[in-house]
């Protein structure tokens, strides 16, 4: 009668009449321990979640690298391009207050005076030498020349004779 019966318990017995699974373990605390399952998982250093999330912030840091460096670079060049241009709208200035300047015929008198050491009729020219002026082409010129050392000397003939054309030299005697 019983062998058409599935057993209802998985290992093939039948918990049998009147018997039911909660009859056959045993009542807390009655000395026996009770055994709790527990599936024991490896002591991991990074968890799964954290791995993720740090390549997930690595690949936004690569792939924000790029647009980065060239947002500073283009930055830089701007800063340099401003300045640069500032310089020139300086520049502008000051050449367009010397063109103001020259506008004035008096400034271009004195311009043409000194420059050009060039005096109206009935005026006369003095010019003063300031021996102290690295422009002066005096005496000091002359000093220099006498200290040059012998193998200079001798270079600076070789050089102008060099510059000499054919016909200035002289023919020697016969």
């Amino acid at each position: 009668m019983n062998a058409s019966r599935r057993p209802s318990h998985p290992g093939g017995r039948s918990t049998g009449p009147g018997r039911t699974r909660a009859a056959r373990r045993p009542a807390p605390g009655t000395g026996r321990a009770e055994v709790k399952r527990v599936r024991y998982r490896p002591g991991r250093k990074v968890s799964r979640r954290a791995a993720i999330v740090a390549l997930v912030l690595s690949a936004l840091a690569l792939a924000y690298a790029y647009p980065l460096r060239t947002y500073v670079e283009q930055r830089i060049e701007i800063n340099r391009l401003e300045a640069e241009q500032s310089a020139q709208s300086e520049r502008i200035e000051e050449l367009a207050a010397e063109r103001v300047k020259w506008d004035d015929p008096e400034y271009v008198k004195a311009q043409i005076r000194s420059s050009l050491l060039l005096v109206p009729p009935g005026e006369d020219l003095v010019i003063v030498i300031d021996e102290d002026d690295p422009k002066h082409t005096g005496g000091a010129d002359d000093e220099a020349a006498e200290e040059q050392p012998w193998y200079d000397e001798l270079a600076d003939t070789f050089a102008d004779a060099d510059r000499l054309e054919p016909d200035e030299t002289e023919e020697p005697a016969e």
